[in-house]
């Protein structure tokens, strides 16, 4: 089974090797990226090819519709891992237009339990309620939406301890809130980041 993946696992590993022949020996040796994404789940969204780096070179984290809850252990326990063991100096949060958990957190359809896990996108919609209103068009509201998602994500990952103690100790970290397009390939810098306490 799967064995069409297999094959493409095979021809990725001996292209690396024919391109670097040291590239699986630095690998195993060390990890030390620079970087934590925190993205979409959605399978269009390849953080280390977006970004142009190799294994290694990205801490990555990725969830439904690029979520930062502080009640989830999994994103926390990522985060402290690559804050106070990685010591990354940029975190993005990434999300992208077109997500479908934006939409489905607001079309009024009942999924089951990502319902529950999308709630804080509800909660941006509505403190945002009066903008979002006044976008006459569906894509370009949801669009916004998603912008908003990032904005609010940024601010609980810059608000979490792990962060804070960090900037406490003086350690030079920077919390980004960007939007991919899968339209074109590029991010959009929101703009929104937090290199210290606020």
């Amino acid at each position: 089974m799967l064995d069409h993946l297999k094959a493409n696992n095979r021809a990725w590993a001996a292209g690396k090797v024919a391109a670097d022949a040291d590239f699986f020996k630095r690998l195993e040796r060390q990890q030390a990226p620079e970087y934590l994404w925190i993205g979409c789940a959605d399978s269009r969204v390849p953080a280390n090819d977006i970004v142009g780096l190799d294994p290694g070179e990205l801490f990555v984290h990725r969830n439904v519709a690029n979520l930062a809850p502080p009640q989830d252990a999994n994103y926390l326990s990522v985060l402290q891992f690559a804050v106070d063991v990685l010591k990354v100096k940029h975190i993005m949060v990434v999300g992208h237009y077109g997500c479908g958990g934006i939409s489905a957190a607001i079309d009024g359809k009942r999924r089951g339990l990502v319902d529950h896990w999308l709630h804080p996108i509800r909660e941006v919609f509505q403190d945002n309620r009066l903008e979002l209103d006044a976008i006459a068009n569906l894509r370009a509201r949801l669009d916004r939406l998603c912008e908003l998602n990032v904005m609010r994500q940024v601010r609980n990952v810059a608000s979490d301890v792990f962060v804070q103690e960090a900037w406490a100790r003086g350690e030079d970290l920077s919390v980004h809130g960007w939007v991919y397009s899968l339209a074109n390939g590029l991010v959009n810098d929101l703009n929104v980041t937090v290199s210290r306490p606020g």
